[in-house]
Order: structure tokens, then C-alpha cells, then sequence
């Protein structure tokens, strides 16, 4: 998943988790020209003559894997080295990198896979028709930039912005037609659908979950091992253990049927064309699962930004990425109906919940903002969780 900053609030106030406007968390300990510097050191190896050129930091960097995008300056367009392990076809123009965390940075998540991702768009690239990024370049020496990273070809679009949410007035989803909200809603949906039915999950069977039982069950006590791993040393969450507890008394009596679950699913990992998927990006949360794992993130992490922007005054989008629209549109286009999406929706409430109670720890550890009195206080959509556990949200 990438961790993103909190959404900064409007104009005048505080971002959510009481972080002041304007004080977003810091996303690196990185220099962005020493990267490039060294990046640059590192190409020749894999084309020689070529320079990384105009490289910059997204905006929208997020708090885990660290994105790069840069262009590649060459005499000569060539091929990448057989010994590289790239795709077929030359080396593109532009290109991203994608860099595990700093292990020094009191990193969001314990382990960053960068293999384990590229080889999983690699496999979604070979099995689906979805629009993957090329990738190119797999490098697992931390000696050349500081950590393992890879490199893929870079998409043009757009994104559903996070900061400002795109459910706040003034960007190009909010601002467009319903036709269009809805012509992206179904094409998103498509995703899902295309890669749970095209991929054999014998395909993915490196991103199993350890453990015994079903790959829901593993895949669950891997969320409570990452919040142990959270809380260490640090006050506790009564709530996401009340969470927790409520999976526990109503776990799905049949959890279905086993797919390659996309992971961060959701409209702001996806490069559109238009209103058309262009690139689906964001593969680190990838896993096999039920398919209703990737329903209910992609369900809630629109309800987050929906549920952020009517807290601030604001409409919204209440029409876009409903539950009972993602369910009707998922089933007609691959014959199964969601089910237990109480359960799923809770879940991804849930992961989020960690998520965002790591990202509030690592601003305590740099000191931009005190060690807090109350743990609950510092999960931006307590009051979801809290009426999902008691289940009064939907």
C-alpha cells in the first residue's frame, strides 16, 4: 500500500489527525539529486551513454515505497541489456522508479518486497489484458540507491488526486459530467473482475500468505502480526482490537474462492486516459484472497474520501463507487455476487486504521506532533470504524 499523507484540510484549518495546515509529514529522508546522481551511475550499467534527466518527486509521494519519475537521455535508442532481465523492446523516454523505504525512516511497513512486486505486474502484465506499466529493470543490491528498487515504463494520464481528495471541489473528477463519473466507475470495476478471472492463482502462488486455514485467515492474522508490530512501544488501539474482535464473531461461514487480490485497489492507484484505465499501478499489497478483499477496499477507500469531504461541508461524490453499484456491476460482468461485504468493508476500515495509526507514530518519532494521550484519536475515520463495529454504518 502507499501510505499517504493525511489530506490536508481546506484553507485556513487543520489537516485531519490534528496535524497543522501546511505541515504535511515529511514523505522522505531521501535528496532528491543525490538520487538522481546515483541513479544516473546506475543506468550505465544497463544502457551505457544514458543520464537520468528531469527527475522529480511526485506531489503525492507516499509514506511507503518512494516513487521517482524520470526521463532517460541517450546518443542512441537501444535495447536494455539481456542480463537486466527487462521486457522485450527498447527503453522508453520516461520511466519511474519505485524504491523501497528507507530502512533508517521509521518505515511505514516492516518489509519492502520490490521483487516480489515487479514480479507480480510482470504476471498480472502476461495473464491479463489490463494496462500494466512495461516493467524494465529489477535491481535487489541496496548498494546502488540506498535499497532494492525497480523500473517501469511511465504512463501519461491522470490520477484521482488524494490531496486534495478528489471528492473536494476543484479537480478534474469532481468537475466532471456524471456520464463520465460513471463510464470511469464501471471501466474500474472492470479491473477487478478481468483480474480475478484471468489470472490462475497457481500462477501467484509466491504471494501466499504463510500459515494454516483458509487465505482469508492467514490473510487477516497477517494484519494483526503488522498492528503488533505497530504498537510496539507505543499506546495501544482499543478500537482496532475491538475491530478485530468483530471479524472474530462474524467471520464468513464459506470465504470463497481463492484470486489474485490486487491489494491497494482503489481509483487512486489508477492512471486514466480520459475516463479509461490507462495504468494500474500499486502492486505491493498484493495477495491471494477472496475477491471480496478488493471489493470492500475499493468500496471504503472511496467512502474515506467521500465520508472527509461532507465532514468538511462539502457534497462530494455520493454517486460514485457505491456498494450496491460496485456489487450489481462486479457480478453482471463475472457471474459471482459479493457477499459478506459487511464483513469486507469493516476489514479494509480496519487495515487502513493500522495504517494510518503507523503513519502518526512515525510523526511522533520525528517530532511533528506529541506522543498522543489517546491512540484512538489519531485514526482519521474513528467514527466509521466505530459505527462499522456496531454495525450501523451501512
Amino acid at each position: 500500500m502507499t501510505a499517504h499523507p493525511p489530506p490536508a484540510a481546506p484553507p485556513g484549518g487543520n489537516e485531519p489527525g490534528g496535524v497543522p495546515a501546511g505541515r504535511r509529514p515529511r514523505t522522505t529522508t531521501r535528496d532528491p539529486e543525490a538520487l538522481t546522481r546515483r541513479l544516473t551511475a546506475w543506468l550505465g550499467t544497463r544502457l551505457p551513454g544514458a543520464r537520468a534527466v528531469a527527475a522529480t518527486v511526485p506531489d503525492s509521494n507516499g509514506m511507503s515505497s518512494e516513487t521517482l519519475l524520470f526521463d532517460i537521455e541517450h546518443p542512441e535508442p537501444r535495447s536494455p541489456a539481456p542480463s537486466a532481465g527487462p521486457e522485450r523492446g527498447a527503453a522508453p523516454a520516461s520511466c519511474a522508479l519505485r524504491l523501497a523505504a528507507d530502512p533508517a525512516a521509521y518505515t511505514v511497513f516492516p518489509r519492502y518486497d520490490m521483487a516480489r512486486q515487479y514480479r507480480t505486474m510482470r504476471l498480472v502484465a502476461t495473464h491479463t489484458d489490463l494496462p500494466v506499466p512495461r516493467t524494465l529493470w529489477l535491481e535487489e543490491d541496496p548498494a546502488h540507491l540506498g535499497a532494492p528498487f525497480f523500473v517501469m515504463a511511465r504512463a501519461d494520464g491522470r490520477v484521482p488526486p488524494d490531496v486534495m481528495p478528489y471528492t473536494y471541489e476543484g479537480n478534474w473528477l469532481h468537475d466532471a459530467t456524471d456520464a463520465q463519473r460513471d463510464h470511469l466507475e464501471t471501466a474500474s470495476v472492470s479491473v477487478l473482475a478481468r483480474l480475478h478471472d484471468q489470472v490462475p492463482p497457481a500462477a501467484a502462488d509466491f504471494l501466499a500468505t504463510p500459515g494454516t486455514g483458509s487465505a482469508l485467515h492467514r490473510h487477516v492474522e497477517t494484519q494483526r502480526d503488522y498492528y503488533a508490530w505497530v504498537v510496539d512501544g507505543r499506546p495501544r488501539s482499543p478500537l482496532i482490537e475491538r475491530g478485530f474482535a468483530r471479524l472474530a464473531d462474524h467471520w464468513p461461514s464459506d470465504p470463497g474462492e481463492t484470486v489474485l487480490s490486487w491489494g491497494d485497489a482503489r481509483i487512486g492507484n489508477i492512471v486514466y486516459d480520459g475516463f479509461e484505465p490507462a495504468a494500474v499501478l500499486d502492486w505491493e499489497m498484493a495477495a491471494l484472497g477472496p475477491r471480496e478483499l478488493d471489493l470492500g477496499w475499493m468500496v471504503y477507500l472511496h467512502r474515506f474520501f467521500q465520508d472527509l469531504a461532507e465532514a468538511g461541508g462539502q457534497r462530494g461524490l455520493p454517486g460514485l463507487l457505491t456498494r450496491d453499484r460496485v456489487e450489481s456491476r462486479y457480478a453482471a460482468l463475472t457471474g459471482h455476487r459479493p457477499r459478506d461485504m459487511d464483513f469486507h468493508t469493516l476489514y479494509a476500515a480496519l487495515r487502513h486504521a493500522i495504517v494510518m495509526l503507523r503513519v502518526a507514530y512515525r510523526q511522533v518519532h520525528f517530532g511533528e506532533m506529541p506522543v498522543p494521550a489517546d491512540a484512538d484519536a489519531l485514526i482519521l475515520h474513528r467514527e466509521t470504524l466505530e459505527a462499522m463495529i456496531e454495525g450501523r454504518y451501512w
